[in-house]
């Protein structure tokens, strides 16, 4: 898909298979800088980077990684893309502490294969600097620190797993979910948000009237 939307890029090429997306997302900050959302699968920071490369964005670039939750097919490629940038990383202060495994997790789904320590770890609603200015959402339920991060200056939505696209949008899947209970909860909380575009993990995006389309699942909860 590469450029979905100005300064936006949607990584080509990590997708495991037709069958499973994993939406790795590049945003352009304020000046010539990048932040990437989630970091894929083990292996995907060659694709990341190679795709970074063909549009023009060395590895320097890239100054910010964020992270929407634990799972290891969002931090598999954490570790080679700090080796390969030095950005700094953040994720909420929870999903932290399991992305070092202190202690490990235990829930549906896997953390990293080794600990990787997470520079920044922030709190419901802080702001972060980056990709044009972010608020994070703290959206438990599929894991207890998921984030989701808001562009209030954009109107666009990084839901990681709180959302799924399957072509239609959905809650998170039961089956990966910590409580499926919360996570409506915390859908509902998004549901309030001016969104244009959600930029789900598995599925989708969701590029135009994405708002519509949360509040309508919400509805139907």
């Amino acid at each position: 898909m590469a450029e979905v939307l100005p300064g936006l890029h949607l990584v080509e090429g990590v997708d495991p298979s037709k069958d499973f997306t994993t939406h790795v997302y590049l945003v352009r900050d304020k000046g010539d800088t990048w932040t990437l959302i989630d970091a894929g699968l083990p292996g995907s920071d060659a694709t990341i980077l190679s795709y970074a490369k063909k549009v023009g964005i060395e590895p320097t670039k890239i100054r910010t990684i964020v992270l929407t939750h634990l799972h290891r097919d969002h931090t598999g490629g954490l570790r080679a893309m700090i080796e390969a940038t030095h950005a700094r990383t953040y994720a909420h202060w929870i999903e932290s502490e399991f992305i070092a495994h202190r202690p490990p997790y235990d829930g549906p789904g896997v953390p990293p294969a080794e600990p990787v320590e997470i520079d920044v770890r922030f709190r419901d609603g802080d702001a972060i600097e980056a990709a044009g200015g972010i608020v994070a959402y703290h959206t438990p339920g599929h894991t207890p620190g998921h984030t989701a991060y808001y562009l209030p200056a954009k109107k666009w939505l990084f839901g990681g797993d709180l959302f799924f696209g399957a072509p239609d949008l959905i809650l998170t899947v039961p089956a990966f979910t910590q409580h499926t209970g919360t996570a409506q909860i915390s859908a509902r909380r998004v549901s309030h948000l001016d969104v244009d575009a959600l930029l789900t993990y598995h599925g989708g995006p969701f590029l135009t009237n994405a708002g519509a389309a949360i509040q309508a699942l919400v509805r139907a909860f």
